[in-house]
């Protein structure tokens, strides 16, 4: 069975090794035709901490970390421009 992997923005970066990201589900309107989007967020484990507000993550599916926390950080695929 493949294992899920999905790209998405984080949003949230306070929790300690816990990051927050926002993944973007683009689909059109199945009468209409017009592109709508889905928004879903989900947290996700980052041993390093090495995630800032804005970057672009890899995130994969695992097994249950804690009672939300079923994603880890594969890679960040670009850092974000803002400093924080």
């Amino acid at each position: 069975m493949p294992v899920k992997q999905q790209v998405g923005i984080v949003i949230s970066n306070k929790m300690q090794k816990t990051i927050v990201v926002k993944i973007e589900n683009r689909y059109p309107h199945p009468i209409y035709s017009k592109t709508l989007i889905k928004t879903k967020k989900y947290l996700a484990h980052d041993e390093l901490e090495e995630c800032n507000i804005g970057d672009q993550v890899l995130v994969q599916e695992c097994r249950p970390l804690s009672k939300r926390k079923r994603w880890k950080l594969v890679e960040i695929l670009s850092k974000s421009s803002l400093i924080n």
